[in-house]
């Protein structure tokens, strides 16, 4: 990864290419504000009543969906499990770069630690938020946790298609409690059918800037 795959959004924050899939990790017209309107909006808040919350990123990327869930939660007492998945992870270099602390205010130590902490260990970042990322696949994910909010961050259906059929939505559907959530920028035809043939009910949302719809999906 090198400086120059690094790109101001049109909300001020930082996104990058990927190397390997030639495509940005955000929307350009805000990398804070679509995941603010994806995964805050649509997958945290709705269960914010809940004493205890399992989040599954599905796309660790740049580490911006783990920190504005953090941020969100700094004055919470609700317990949070939070685990992420990641195949390809981008250097602390590269994350050096983001501005996303100054585009929220908070010292960047808070945002680098989401990177430089060790895969696949268990981390208690405060004393209501655990957080472990796992280095792997979500074809090889494992893990002895359910979930009550999916964050389905990974890149569009015509780069990863095989994430958005129906035998690894079997999986995340099988991942979630009872009345979990799963939020994606995503409102694909085929995705939204998908998901109903694994037994999700759909529920279209309006979608970030550049983004007539997106979907929120409930496990019933």
């Amino acid at each position: 990864m090198t400086p120059s795959e690094l790109f101001l959004t049109e909300d001020g924050s930082h996104s990058i290419y990927s190397n390997i899939y030639k495509v940005p990790y955000h929307s350009r017209h805000g990398a804070i504000v679509e995941t603010n309107t994806v995964f805050i909006d649509a997958g945290l808040k709705p269960k914010m009543s809940q004493d205890i919350i399992g989040i599954l990123d599905i796309g660790f990327g740049t580490g911006l969906n783990a920190l504005m869930t953090l941020l969100h939660l700094q004055d919470s007492e609700t317990q949070i499990y939070y685990e992420a998945i990641e195949a390809h992870p981008i250097s602390i270099e590269v994350a050096k770069q983001f501005n996303y602390s100054t585009q929220l205010s908070i010292d960047q130590s808070i945002f680098l630690q989401l990177h430089e902490l060790d895969w696949d260990i268990k981390h208690k970042l405060n004393d209501t938020f655990d957080f472990k990322k796992q280095l792997n696949t979500f074809e090889n994910f494992k893990t002895d946790h359910k979930f009550d909010i999916i964050y389905f961050d990974a890149f569009a259906p015509s780069v990863q298609p095989d994430l958005w059929e129906t035998g690894l939505l079997s999986k995340m559907y099988d991942l979630l409690n009872s009345d979990g959530v799963l939020a994606t920028y995503c409102a694909q035809g085929q995705f939204k059918r998908n998901l109903k043939a694994v037994g999700f009910s759909i529920e279209p949302l309006p979608g970030p800037p550049g983004k007539r719809e997106m979907t929120r999906a409930r496990k019933i």
